[in-house]
């Protein structure tokens, strides 16, 4: 995911402070002390310094999980899913089995939460209360006092992080999490990285191979994140690869009777539009009865079923309940993007994703914002204020960007298979076209289809290209389309 929850969105001002020290003279972790968990799992930890500039100084730990290899082990494959804000440590718990027999067998499967996510000293902002009253709030402002709202929400959210988190928010970008993934490598035992990074996963691959390019043995970057884009730009873009993934489905929609937005596909769009305007002014009733379904909301459950096409069935049958006067199927679609459970607690997935996009990069100012949103309306009407607005907090933020925005070449790394999607709504294939074209190594492989990263639920042509490049380091011929 991005910046429509998850993503590539950043913070105030510029220049650098400590965060993004330099990464000589880093004392080297102790190997991992593996034990059991989670029934065939082995978990354990890895000790790194929150301020590489510091690197003797304080420090935090990092919780990782591992799948041991089934057969001639070849070494370790770290991964990430992606965010910013992701637990890796689940994403293996609940995903490891659907990496391809051969890579189970070379390698061990392993997760990590990076720094301030989800174990590893989770960043932590708001109340369960606070996060709904966040998400709740209309991300697409008709008037001044609807601003006003959603910058006094923004600067709680970010006055909130800096209440219960201070110690570490100027240490959690990008750059400081690619180093410890170096740490991480030295400490499960092995010479060079291999990697399979999704979505947001795949910046910190590539920032791990401009750091680190001598340590890169094989990296696969799924999904790819534009690191060369600004704020500005990244949520623009990624607002308009949402209006190509809702244009697949409609377009898909509208082939069968049964479809609820009707048979022609600008009109089944503009009833999408006229519902998002309908539930703005009367929020739809939902089966909790203390939580309507608004607008923002409404936006937000329809992105995600557009994240995997084997979820568009059931944005029909949102999409037809909204259309009946109750949002109850959208509403929890918008709930698992979010990461808040039934009980109405969340994972700190949200408050980690701010925090690492606000000290990524510089972001713009409110009324920076406000032009940024007019211009995202009109390249992606249906999604361009949400995504836009949806990092606000980043006008507020207490620490300051750690870098600024600019290509990374990771020169003298071994060959780096970047893969993109046609019509993936999160990262828009021209990301994945550029960072491939940027990376010195860069090869491209696409993936003509829609849904969010390619490989875990891919085709055959996706799923031998990657296996077979990160088990004999052979990459696919550059510019490969499945």
């Amino acid at each position: 995911m991005l910046s429509l929850l998850a993503g590539c969105a950043s913070g105030s001002g510029s220049g650098s402070n400590s965060g993004s020290g330099s990464p000589s003279g880093t004392p080297q972790p102790s190997a991992v002390t593996w034990s059991p968990c989670e029934g065939k799992f082995e978990c354990g930890t890895v000790k790194v310094p929150i301020d590489y500039a510091n690197a003797s100084g304080d420090q935090i730990t990092l919780a990782l999980i591992r799948l041991p290899a089934t057969g001639k082990r070849v070494g370790s494959l770290l991964t990430n899913p992606g965010g910013p804000g992701g637990s890796g440590v689940e994403f293996v718990r609940d995903n490891a089995e659907s990496f391809g027999k051969s890579l189970r067998a070379s390698f061990d499967i392993v997760g990590f939460d990076p720094r301030g996510v989800g174990k590893s000293d989770p960043i932590r902002c708001l109340s369960s209360k606070e996060l709904d009253q966040f998400f709740a709030v209309d991300t697409s402002p008709d008037d001044t006092s609807e601003v006003d709202r959603l910058k006094t929400i923004s600067k709680k959210f970010a006055d909130g992080c800096q209440e219960k988190s201070a110690k570490l928010l100027p240490f959690v970008g990008t750059k400081n999490a690619a180093h410890d993934m170096d740490l991480i490598r030295a400490a499960v035992g092995d010479e060079k990285l291999t990697y399979y990074g999704a979505s947001y996963g795949t910046l910190l691959g590539a920032w791990y191979a401009e750091q680190f390019p001598q340590n890169v043995r094989a990296l696969v970057l799924d999904g790819a994140v534009d690191p060369a884009l600004t704020t500005s730009q990244t949520n623009i873009e990624q607002a308009k690869g949402f209006e190509t993934a809702l244009r697949a489905f409609v377009t898909d929609c509208t082939k069968t009777a049964t479809c609820p937005l009707g048979q022609n596909v600008d009109a089944a769009l503009d009833k999408i539009s006229n519902l998002l305007t309908s539930v703005d002014r009367n929020p739809l009733k939902t089966a909790d009865s203390t939580r309507p379904l608004d607008e923002s909301l409404l936006a937000l459950g329809i992105a995600t079923p557009l994240y995997q096409r084997e979820a568009w069935s059931y944005l029909q049958q949102g999409l037809q309940q909204a259309l009946d006067g109750d949002g109850s199927t959208l509403l929890r679609f918008a709930d698992l993007l979010v990461e808040r459970d039934k009980d109405g607690n969340y994972s700190n997935q949200s408050e980690s994703n701010m925090a690492v996009n606000c000290v990524d990069k510089p972001s713009p100012d409110p009324a920076g914002f406000a032009r940024d949103a007019q211009e995202a309306k009109k390249v992606a009407p249906r999604f361009g204020p949400f995504i836009v607005w949806s990092t606000l907090p980043c006008s507020y933020w207490p620490a300051k960007p750690t870098e600024e925005a600019r290509p990374l070449k990771a020169a003298g790394a071994a060959p780096i298979v970047v893969v993109g999607t046609t019509r993936d709504p999160a990262t828009p294939y021209q990301w994945a076209k550029n960072l491939s074209s940027q990376l010195d190594s860069g090869v491209l492989l696409s993936l003509d289809g829609d849904g969010h990263t390619a490989y875990l639920s891919g085709p055959p042509c996706i799923k031998t290209a990657v296996e077979t490049y990160l088990i004999t380091t052979k990459a696919p011929k550059d510019g490969t389309m499945c």
